[in-house]
């Protein structure tokens, strides 16, 4: 009859063998499923991809945060769908305004503030603010300019709100469209690509502007020196927030085309604040000419002179 050291597989005494020879192998059960410790992972991706997985805001956590959100949306023709865009507090707007104004080193805008809860509210009433603070500001400051002039008078140009409305909505508008196409277009070419939504970047078009507000309520001041560096400085602060939105999402495109759809956007964010001072401030007005007074000789040696009405 067997006994029981005759029924042990030899197997097992192998392994036992190799475990008492080497105590801190690693063992593995076959009822567990075998699992890549997360740092494993982070050693197979490329160099640097973390770091752009952060900048971009694609990592599990963003997934997440978007998956947790969704619900059913209302259709486009009910006043629920467009209320969903104004869905934001005080707190996040103030939130999203100090952003702009003091942007973070290597912070993504769109991550760090927006992707959340993206917003009409802000960007439409910064826009309106604009408009009216920009014509407001452009009447003062040619009054201030003519003013203790005889032949000026004072004429209220109401026409300049207009104007101002066309441009900066336009520009919060239009150019926010024409990037989302461009991105979305580029996305189809260059898989790594990481497009971001028509409302992501209408919202960080409109916070951007923000800065151009009290820049201009500060171009009231008539001394062109002063106003050229308000512009240098404003763009400067407004186009770091674009700059570093923008750049990681077409970085891993070719880098012709990356440094050329950051060079469009600033481009086009610097002739907005250099238009709006040149037409609104810098505008050359023409000065009300003197009435002329003719003198028309009489037969009689004497002189008649009439006034022009």
């Amino acid at each position: 009859m067997a006994t029981a050291d005759d029924l042990k597989f030899q197997e097992f005494d192998d392994a036992a063998n190799l475990l008492a020879a080497n105590p801190d192998a690693t063992t593995i059960s076959i009822d567990e499923p075998v699992e890549i410790p997360k740092n494993q992972h982070s050693h197979l991706q490329e160099p640097g991809r973390e770091e752009d997985d952060e900048l971009l805001g694609t990592d599990d956590s963003d997934k997440t945060e978007l998956l947790a959100g969704q619900k059913k949306s209302a259709p486009f023709w009910t006043f629920e769908y467009y209320q969903t865009f104004f869905d934001v507090d005080t707190y996040q707007v103030l939130d999203r305004i100090k952003g702009s104004v003091f942007p973070v080193p290597g912070k993504n805008f769109v991550r760090l503030y927006i992707r959340s809860n993206p917003d009409l509210y802000g960007p439409f009433w910064i826009c309106a603010t604009l408009v009216f603070t920009i014509a407001v500001s452009g009447n003062l400051s040619n009054f201030f300019i003519h003013l203790g002039k005889p032949t000026y008078r004072y004429v209220p140009e109401f026409r300049k709100v207009s104007i101002a409305a066309t441009t900066i909505y336009a520009y919060a508008w239009l150019v926010p469209l024409a990037l989302w196409g461009f991105l979305m277009w580029r996305n189809s070419k260059v898989m790594n690509i990481v497009s971001y939504s028509f409302l992501e970047i209408v919202c960080v078009y409109g916070y951007s502007l923000f800065i151009y507000i009290p820049t201009a309520i500060l171009w009231i001041i008539p001394q062109k020196v002063v106003r050229w560096v308000l512009v240098v400085f404003s763009l400067c602060l407004s186009g770091s927030v674009l700059v570093m939105t923008f750049w990681p999402a077409v970085r891993d495109d070719s880098r012709r085309i990356a440094v050329a759809t950051v060079a469009t956007i600033l481009l086009l964010h610097a002739l907005l604040a250099v238009g709006c001072l040149a037409y609104f401030f810098d505008a050359p007005e023409l000065d009300i000419p003197a009435p002329i007074i003719p003198i028309i000789p009489a037969h009689n040696g004497t002189t008649v002179i009439t006034k022009s009405h």
